[in-house]
């Protein structure tokens, strides 16, 4: 299976999976390169996954569905504003299974940057081609097409879920295997490093991940997908009760984090980033 990411409007990405003339397609915010990139590697669309409602990642569905007749799957509690395709989408939910190119998709309810965000994780999927810097490419990867709620190095904003909600869904996806490759929808990760080395100076992992993310970009290439194991190690917001996360939010906000609760914490780190 080959794994690819078609970049969109400044720092989208809509990633292609396809095996043998089949694909499908996450997220897809606009058309015309996923139809030029079906068209350059003479690919049938099966499959269109979506994450949430945001136009930047649904706007091309419908235009892709009459194009090439390929089945939607969306949120269920989410109504996909950008397309009338949403009438024949399936609707799922957390816990539910979704099977495309051969494979069985878990559904997970991610709310925080949307109330109905969704992610969808497969346990081992056999690339033998993808873009992933950190790719063992002896292995089989589970991937995970998370949308905007964990990025390298960040997570998303809060537009619709509560701290609460997005904490307990980024400790969910934190708790996955790590050959997870994490396949999120912005090119955000040279921002959110800037403001993790902030937070967390003196963590080395974190510091090696930045000078790797700054070689790919200057040769414009992707810094995703990354694994969930190296993003345990350099993501402030799947550390917030890691002693050094905590002591650079009592610093930042002048509050006593060591009687703040674990969202407490999220809350002031997602705040410090909103304004970094």
């Amino acid at each position: 299976m080959v794994l690819h990411p078609v970049p969109a409007f400044s720092d989208n990405y809509i990633w292609v999976l396809h095996h043998q003339g089949d694909a499908l397609v996450v997220d897809p915010g606009e058309s015309s390169g996923v139809l030029s990139y079906l068209h350059a590697h003479q690919l049938t669309l099966r499959t269109i996954l979506v994450t949430h409602h945001h136009a930047d990642h649904v706007a091309g569905v419908q235009a892709l569905v009459d194009a090439t007749g390929a089945a939607v799957v969306a949120p269920a509690t989410e109504w996909l504003v950008a397309t009338g395709a949403a009438a024949q989408a399936q609707r799922v939910a957390h816990g539910d299974c979704v099977e495309a190119l051969g494979l069985q998709w878990q559904v997970l309810h991610v709310p925080g940057h949307t109330a109905g965000h969704v992610a969808y994780w497969c346990p081992a999927v056999p690339l033998t081609q993808g873009v992933a810097p950190q790719w063992d490419a002896t292995t089989d990867p589970a991937l995970l097409f998370c949308g905007d709620t964990l990025f390298s190095g960040g997570c998303g904003r809060l537009f619709e879920g509560t701290p609460a909600q997005m904490l307990a869904s980024l400790d969910a996806l934190s708790a996955l295997p790590d050959p997870t490759l994490v396949c999120c929808t912005h090119e955000y990760t040279l921002a959110n490093l800037r403001f993790a080395l902030a937070v967390d100076p003196d963590n080395q992992a974190l510091a090696r991940w930045q000078q790797v993310c700054e070689g790919l970009r200057a040769q414009q290439r992707p810094t995703l997908p990354c694994t969930l194991a190296n993003e345990r190690l350099i993501n402030p917001f799947l550390r917030v009760r890691s002693p050094s996360v905590r002591d650079a939010v009592q610093r930042h906000t002048s509050t006593n984090s060591g009687n703040s609760s674990d969202t407490d914490v999220f809350a002031a780190l997602r705040g410090w980033k909103n304004h970094f």
